[in-house]
């Protein structure tokens, strides 16, 4: 047990101590929020400051009321010929043309939208739909609804979603705020499982190449060489991890109090007060709107997610994969001379990984109760990604019992399984290794 626990401590410690561990564990955060802030940041800013003025050319007799323009869309009807139009778009104020001619209303053809440009997916839906809702008001009207009932007849309806928890009582969910975490939790694992079980597989090949392997198994026997190995870098993917967790918090923390300075702080708060004293039930107004609002019940259900538990269960989970798959990757790379030579072995590792990722990601998120979802997460080799993406939705206590005590006895099969080829795999040089190959050293004895 000594020996390993000093191959543990050198694994351990050689790689935290690089210049490469240490800027990455602190950039990283840094740049996965930078990345993400962008793509929110442009994306939100597109869609709400993009305007696009439409110039409408309605040759139809049948719809004489007008498309109501909004925020993203402006309409302008003109008096002018499709075709001279047409001409002069180049040089006029307007990005599009939305020509209508005169259509049966019941089968709607040969709409055209023209433009200098390209029309995004995002700006035909939009026409479409105000097109749609035009007609579908005329068909209202035609069968004899006024215009005041028709506007009554519309109606925004807000779902709020609950569960009953296993104390019986109902709790605020979101399936809204469970995909998310189940999305970024299926991400996160999917991604430290191939990048530190990938470099249990480097650095097995790199002591084999360099002949260090042939000095250090003189002292220890491969199967704590391997463990001592597996289990160094998993102490320093984990180390990782809590890192990346402290950091993107204190940077969350960091930006908000640049961003957000302390006069706009001081004058929301004033207002809010003022409007408070100034109205009778304001306060009560304000929090019904942010208790059923979308922020709020966004903020409901996360509370209600049990957020320690779905941490805890993660990093067991990454644990408990990370050592499934790394026994194999120690296998691997004790049967090639290079990492070139990985490719034929790495696919059957990696399939039933990808699988449980896409799987998990697609069907799960969409069926977490169903078949399909309950075998992913009982399963060795894809229950690390599809119980945690399961998780925020809600797991019965004895299928998540199940699926750790199985992923428990996997681990241990795999690392027997993975250890009878790598005490044998590490002494080979030269000669090519194949799965027959592979299957001759498992039945060696030692």
């Amino acid at each position: 047990m000594n020996k390993i626990l000093l191959i543990i401590r050198r694994e351990y410690l050689s790689r935290v101590k690089k210049k490469s561990f240490i800027i990455m564990t602190f950039l990283t955060p840094l740049i996965i929020a930078g990345f993400y802030g962008l793509i929110i940041y442009f994306s939100i800013k597109g869609i709400s400051d993009k305007t696009d003025k439409v110039a409408v050319i309605n040759e139809n007799k049948t719809l004489t009321e007008k498309l109501a323009s909004n925020k993203n869309v402006t309409y302008v009807y003109v008096d002018k010929s499709f075709e001279h139009l047409k001409k002069s778009l180049s040089h006029s104020d307007y990005d599009y043309i939305l020509y209508l001619p005169d259509f049966d209303i019941e089968q709607p053809k040969g709409i055209e939208l023209i433009g200098t440009k390209q029309a995004g997916l995002t700006l035909n839906g939009r026409i479409s739909d105000s097109i749609e809702d035009l007609i579908r008001d005329y068909k209202l009207k035609k069968s004899g609804i006024s215009q005041s009932d028709l506007d009554n007849l519309k109606s925004k309806v807000s779902i709020n979603t609950k569960k009953i928890g296993d104390t019986g009582k109902e709790e605020n969910s979101s399936a809204g705020a469970s995909t998310i975490i189940a999305f970024v939790a299926g991400v996160l694992m999917f991604m430290f499982i191939m990048l530190y079980g990938v470099q249990v597989m480097r650095g097995v090949i790199e002591e084999k190449t360099s002949r260090i392997i042939e000095i250090m198994i003189s002292s220890v026997k491969p199967f704590q060489l391997m463990m001592g190995k597996i289990v160094g870098i998993a102490l320093v993917g984990l180390t990782q991890f809590l890192l990346w967790i402290v950091l993107t918090f204190s940077i969350s923390a960091l930006a908000v109090s640049i961003f957000v300075s302390k006069d706009d702080a001081k004058k929301m708060a004033t207002s809010s007060t003022q409007i408070t004293a100034a109205t009778p039930g304001a306060q009560q107004m304000q929090s019904v709107a942010m208790n059923n609002g979308p922020l709020g019940d966004v903020q409901k259900s996360i509370q209600n997610l049990e957020l320690g538990k779905i941490i805890s269960v993660f990093i067991f989970y990454f644990l408990g994969g990370y050592l499934f798959y790394s026994a194999l990757y120690a296998a691997i790379g004790s049967a090639v001379d290079s990492e070139t030579e990985t490719q034929q072995f790495m696919m059957p590792v990696m399939m039933p990984l990808l699988l449980g990722y896409a799987l998990s990601l697609s069907v799960v998120t969409n069926d977490p109760y169903g078949n399909v979802a309950f075998w992913l997460s009982m399963i060795p080799f894809t229950s690390p990604i599809a119980m945690v993406v399961r998780l925020p939705y809600g797991v019965p206590g004895w299928e998540l019992a199940l699926s750790m005590g199985i992923l428990i006895i996997g681990f241990i099969g795999t690392v027997w399984f993975a250890a009878r080829i790598y005490r044998v795999g590490i002494l080979m040089y030269g000669k090519k290794a194949s799965f027959k190959e592979m299957v001759k050293w498992f039945w060696y004895k030692s």
